[in-house]
């Protein structure tokens, strides 16, 4: 928590320097505010295309933000030396489908023909939805969102597909309008909600228990909202059963230099 607390404090070099050096190992939810956050997805060329296609025809879950050359460790429309292999505080690493290790840098694991995705993430309009006077209990409480496996099906791709991942986010009635009309104007950070109400509705049967990040508080007197998650890709990745991929670890993000305000270039591959 101190830690945390500290780099909420300090700038973005002394935040990326703490990232990059393995100091710091957990979520960037409430960090380097009014700066882009993003999920990350690494893949071989050879699947490259088809993922790419897979974040097209699903905006919602995986709005792409920057594509990298294939090989190429620095993804330069994000930041002027920004490092796929250590700028995230974790990693996930994949292999035919299935977590087989968490680290904190893939320096020893990058290959030339590897192709890295960036997609847009939520904690661009939760840093509105706090500015605006809105809490957010897994910041205010320095826990990570709750992510679910819902029902709601993305549209396939290649070996691509599965079902989207949503977050979680619970507020007071009077308030839902406007959380509503501050997310939708962040559609590079998934923009509106996806379902309001009942999590039973979209496949949720235990909202205490997600499937990524921490359980959240009991819901009584508040209404549920749910958004695309870019977990989704995640959840592809393992239904996919790549011989290899890499990702963020849920809740540890790649903290661009662009500003959460500003419209994104993407890198062609």
């Amino acid at each position: 928590m101190e830690i945390y607390e500290s780099l909420r404090t300090n700038d973005m070099p002394f935040l990326r320097s703490a990232i990059r050096e393995s100091r710091y190992q957990g979520h960037t939810a409430g960090l380097a505010l009014g700066f882009l956050q993003a999920n990350l997805v690494i893949l071989p060329e050879t699947y490259a295309l088809d993922f790419m296609r897979f974040c097209q025809r699903n905006p919602k879950p995986c709005p792409l933000v920057g594509v990298s050359e294939t090989g190429n460790p620095f993804m330069t429309t994000l930041g002027h030396d920004l490092d796929i292999r250590c700028d995230i505080p974790s990693y996930f690493v994949y292999r035919d489908g299935a977590v087989v290790q968490e680290i904190d840098n893939i320096k020893d694991l990058w290959r030339d023909d590897f192709v890295s995705f960036a997609l847009g993430c939520s904690f661009t309009f939760e840093n509105a939805l706090t500015q605006a006077g809105i809490p957010i209990w897994h910041l205010v409480h320095n826990k990570t969102v709750p992510m679910y496996r819902s029902s709601i099906k993305t549209r396939e791709a290649g070996p691509f597909g599965g079902e989207m991942v949503v977050t979680l986010r619970a507020v007071d009635a009077d308030q839902v309008d406007e959380v509503v009309s501050i997310s939708k104007r962040f559609p590079m950070a998934h923009g509106g909600p996806v379902h309001i109400g009942d999590p039973s509705d979209i496949g949720i049967n235990d909202i205490r228990q997600p499937d990524w990040g921490d359980s959240p508080p009991p819901l009584e007197g508040k209404t549920a909202m749910f958004w695309a998650c870019g977990v989704t890709p995640q959840n592809a990745i393992m239904r996919a059963k790549l011989p290899i991929s890499i990702s963020h670890a849920p809740g540890n993000m790649l903290i661009t230099d662009i500003d959460d305000q500003a419209e994104v270039p993407v890198l062609a591959f």
